[in-house]
């Protein structure tokens, strides 16, 4: 059994080194790093309430989703 996944392994490391190689990716500096990060906590954050404001029954709670979900909308629009 140990042979077969070691036949994998050599097949696939042979089609990788026949593929072309792909363009290196772009470096981004600390500050793009950090705001990246942010949007994609504010994005996370903001499908979260979606998602609790789908399935919550009390109306006090939903109000307060439906405020916190217009400020992260505005938060990420500031950032665009």
């Amino acid at each position: 059994m140990a042979r077969g996944w070691e036949s994998k392994s050599i097949e696939a490391q042979q089609l990788e080194a026949a593929e072309p190689s792909r363009p290196s990716r772009t470096t981004i500096g600390p500050e793009e790093a950090t705001k990246l990060r942010e949007r994609e906590s504010l994005r996370l954050a903001r499908k979260r309430i979606v998602q609790q404001i789908e399935t919550t029954g009390n109306s006090r709670h939903r109000k307060l989703l439906e405020l916190t979900l217009a400020e992260l909308d505005e938060r990420l629009r500031g950032q665009e």
